[in-house]
C-alpha cells in the first residue's frame, strides 16, 4: 500500500494536508508547523530547525506499522478497544520519535504526529475518530508492506 500525503497549506502554528492511498483521495490532515524539514537533511541540521511537539515531520519516504503498540494510546480505551493500542507508527523518521498517526483536532493534539480527519473548519479537523476508523480498517487488510510518501 502507498500512502501519499501532500502538504497544502502551511501556516505559522499548522499545515493541512490532503492523504491519498492508492493514489486515491482519502482525507485530509493536520499537522505542526511545516519547517522546511527533509529526510536528506543530517540529523544535525533537523534538530536546529525542530521545536519540539511543535514541528512536522520531515518530507521523505517511510514505512508504517500496526503492529507496534503506543505506551502512551494503548491506555486510552478508545484505542485500547478498537486497535489493542497498536496506532500506525512512522518507522525511522530523522530526529523524531513515536510519529504516529491518530484522532485529534488541531496541531495541539500533534507533537508531530498526523491528524486524520476532515479540514472543514479553519485550522483543525472534525469527524477524526471516523475518520481514523475507516483508515485503520484499510491498513488492516494490506499483507504487504505499508509506504508513506510526505510531500
Amino acid at each position: 500500500m502507498k500512502i501519499e500525503l501532500k502538504r497544502i497549506y502551511k501556516c505559522a502554528k499548522y499545515t493541512i494536508g490532503h492523504l491519498f492511498i492508492d493514489g486515491e483521495y482519502f482525507c485530509d490532515t493536520i499537522e505542526d508547523c511545516d519547517r522546511g524539514l527533509d529526510d536528506s537533511m543530517s540529523l544535525e541540521q533537523i534538530k536546529a530547525k525542530k521545536i519540539y511537539a511543535e514541528t512536522a515531520i520531515p518530507t521523505g519516504i517511510y514505512t508504517v506499522s500496526i503492529g507496534i503498540v503506543s505506551p502512551k494510546f494503548s491506555q486510552k480505551p478508545f484505542y485500547k478497544e478498537f486497535c489493542d493500542g497498536r496506532v500506525p507508527r512512522l518507522l525511522n523518521v530523522k530526529g523524531f520519535d513515536g510519529i504516529l498517526m491518530h484522532i485529534g483536532l488541531n496541531e495541539r493534539s500533534s507533537a508531530g504526529c498526523i491528524i486524520v480527519g476532515e479540514n472543514k473548519i479553519k485550522g483543525q479537523v472534525i469527524n477524526s475518530q471516523a475518520t481514523f476508523e475507516r483508515f485503520y480498517e484499510k491498513l488492516k487488510e494490506v499483507t504487504d508492506t505499508i509506504m508513506i510518501e510526505i510531500k
